[in-house]
């Protein structure tokens, strides 16, 4: 080792004492720029040394290095490894601050390199703090760079993977930060052996990246997790708070395999431990705080969760301020709260506010922006103001592209909101480009038999049907029929939907036969999976019943109608629009044999129904009207029919239609339309 002669121990002394002040004013609140400040002239103090040889800035997972001076050498303080408390979330994803301790220099020891390996260190954790994690990772290398060309430096080297690894963590890097983590768990265990706090350290922070992976591994993050928890309970007991970080990502694992009571005995656990000994104010209790409250979320207890997001919206907003991405997240959680409860003006405040907050913390190309306007264009949607809704959609979009990978399924999600928009508006070339689009990236993300791709692929299949080409759409269908078999057995509700859609475009091309033989194996399913008093075992009879009496097989038309009936008025209740259409149909089919009084009987049951439900200058009013009209028109009841007839034209007249809308002695049946949601116009 170079000698230091007295001069260069001054400069080194000074060095020194500049460190140190800019760790005080760290650990004291003071401005990270103050201490930045304070950082580099602690680093020009020692550029003027020239004992020791020089060394340069090997990268460590990256290209990128600045210019820091490199002239070295002295004793700092071993670094402490760095323990990341990774509170693991599912999007929304709380991500709080989580970096090593500033490192202080022992006067009583200088070693050139340690001294200026421990300034570059605390350089990266100023970068970390300002959120620059570019520059953060060009100083942790240059300091790993410092530390490699003195001895006995294994300590220090382990501190500065961890700092690397998890700047790769927060940018979503994921490989890159498991082969820094994992070169540091052979470090730490060559260094330390298998039983040591750093080990453990290195094990939880392993197991939250095969959390977060893009394919999640919950198992072999539960694994690491519990080799760490062993570790740290043997050498701190069970009050520890990092006993507490390690309990809480445990319960993080039991959430996202919908283990939810097992889940909040740990978060319970994870935040009594916190509360106790680092207070109720601290981040990492407000990090707990938030999980337990997304568990109750999931599994509805919307008090229990809103409770628990406003404790957490406290400490956060004290502790981090209120232009911070978490009080941009927890604001958005609860908004949706007031969003499920159908408060809509509260949830809009809130949702503006974490968008407002949101792009003040994190620009406005960041995932989190593309997932609160998302969340904005749902609850636009549901209001029925589609202008907004596929406005702040388009939005989102536009940030995804930005900031998400090509074939990420979040773009998937916002393609297929806007294909359902331009749908509604029967733009159906827009939203056949959409789902297009989106099609496209399931293929291949997930390959040609995905289940996700049958989705996407039914949809094209329904516009296609809604378009009129039936020949495209049963090819669509077919192929989601295949998709779906593969996937499952015919035993599936997935499949028996199909085959109801099948169905519908065979009846629209005349194949009766076929079209028939393909709704009763969807009963078939139906009634095995559902029972027999389901709203989707009623849409398959309804269907039935109208093949029959597109055949002229009105007895069994007869007997499928009034089954149909029976099944909506247990599932529905009895004045559903769905039972309006059955007893018209019934009573059309009582009109064609004859029945005029029996048919009569089911019209205006059905009226009065309309009526209830639509008011009575209803256009659909006025078609059961002309019904009744006609009725009364076969039976030679002039008064009646008179006053069905004027009444109907009213309605007609009124809402601007022409007087030909009024069919007179003629059954203008309804077409084939009460289907499957997934086949519903």
């Amino acid at each position: 080792m170079p000698s230091v002669t007295d001069e260069a121990s001054i400069k080194l002394s000074e060095s020194v004492r500049w460190n140190n002040t800019a760790v005080r004013a760290m650990e004291s609140g003071g401005s990270v720029d103050e201490s930045m400040s304070c950082l580099h002239n602690a680093l020009a103090a020692s550029a003027d040394i020239e004992a020791a040889a020089p060394f340069s800035c090997s990268p460590l997972g990256t290209t990128t290095s600045v210019a820091f001076p490199q002239q070295l050498n002295s004793s700092a303080a071993d670094p402490k490894s760095c323990t990341p408390d990774f509170d693991m979330k599912e999007c929304p994803a709380i991500s709080l601050p989580s970096v090593s301790p500033s490192l202080y220099i022992d006067m009583s020891s200088l070693d050139y390199h340690r001294v200026v390996a421990t300034i570059l260190y605390n350089i990266g954790q100023v970068y970390i703090r300002r959120n620059e994690d570019k520059e953060a990772l060009s100083a942790f290398q240059c300091a790993l760079s410092a530390i490699e060309t003195t001895d006995g430096g294994g300590a220090s080297i382990i501190g500065i993977y961890h700092n690397v690894g998890h700047i790769h963590y927060r940018a979503g890097r994921y490989e890159e930060a498991l082969d820094v983590y994992s070169e540091a768990l052979r470090l730490t265990r060559a260094a330390f052996g298998f039983y040591h706090l750093d080990v453990a350290s290195t094990l939880n922070c392993i197991g939250v990246l095969y959390f977060h992976k893009p394919n999640s591994q919950c198992d072999k993050a539960m694994d690491l997790y519990m080799q760490s928890l062993d570790i740290r309970r043997a050498i701190l007991g069970s009050e520890h708070k990092d006993v507490a970080t390690t309990l809480n990502n445990i319960g993080r694992v039991h959430y996202m395999k919908g283990q939810y009571d097992a889940a909040m005995s740990m978060y319970c656990e994870s935040l009594r431990i916190r509360r106790s000994v680092l207070g109720p104010d601290a981040l990492d209790v407000a990090a707990t705080t938030y999980n337990a409250g997304q568990t109750h979320h999931q599994i509805g207890e919307l008090d229990h969760a809103m409770r628990l997001y406003k404790e957490f919206l406290r400490i956060a907003s004290t502790q981090l301020g209120k232009e911070h991405r978490d009080v941009a997240i927890i604001t958005k959680c609860i908004a949706q709260i007031y969003h499920e409860r159908d408060e809509y003006d509260k949830a809009t405040e809130l949702y503006r506010e974490a968008l407002r907050s949101g792009k003040a913390s994190l620009g406005t190309e960041h995932p989190e922006i593309a997932s609160t306007l998302n969340k904005i264009g749902n609850l636009y949607y549901e209001l029925g103001d589609f202008d907004s809704a596929l406005q702040a959609y388009k939005e989102g979009l536009e940030v995804e592209r930005a900031v998400l990978d090509s074939n990420h399924p979040n773009i998937v999600v916002t393609l297929t909101n806007i294909a359902q928009i331009y749908k509604n508006r029967q733009d159906y070339q827009a939203a056949l480009g959409m789902y297009y689009e989106a099609l496209g990236i399931q293929r291949r993300s997930l390959g040609n038999s995905h289940t996700n791709v049958a989705t996407t692929l039914s949809s094209i299949g329904l516009i296609t049907y809604q378009m009129g080409n039936f020949s495209r759409s049963f090819e669509v269908y077919q192929e989601v029929l295949r998709i779906r078999r593969d996937a499952s057995d015919d035993d599936d509700l997935d499949v028996a939907s199909t085959l109801n859609s099948i169905g519908l475009l065979l009846f629209k091309q005349g194949l009766h036969k076929l079209a028939l033989a393909s709704f009763m194996e969807s009963l078939r399913i139906r009634h095995k999976l559902l029972g027999h008093e389901h709203r989707d075992v009623a849409i398959v009879l309804y269907n039935i019943a109208t093949i029959h009496l597109e055949t002229g097989n009105e007895g069994e038309a007869m007997k499928f109608y009034e089954e149909t009936l029976e099944v909506e008025r247990a599932a529905l209740g009895p004045t559903h629009e769905d039972v309006v259409l059955t007893l018209q149909h019934i009573g059309q089919v009582h009109q064609q044999r004859g029945d005029l009084n029996q048919a009569l009987e089911y019209f205006l049951e059905a009226l009065a129904i309309e009526r209830e439900l639509m008011g009575s200058n209803s256009i659909r009013v006025a078609r059961t009207l002309n019904h009744i009209g006609n009725v009364y028109l076969q039976r030679g009841d002039v008064e009646n029919l008179m006053a069905s007839y004027s009444e109907a034209l009213r309605i007609y007249r009124d809402a601007g239609r022409n007087d030909s809308d009024l069919v007179i002695a003629g059954y203008n049946f309804y077409c084939l339309s009460k289907l499957h949601p997934e086949c519903a116009a």
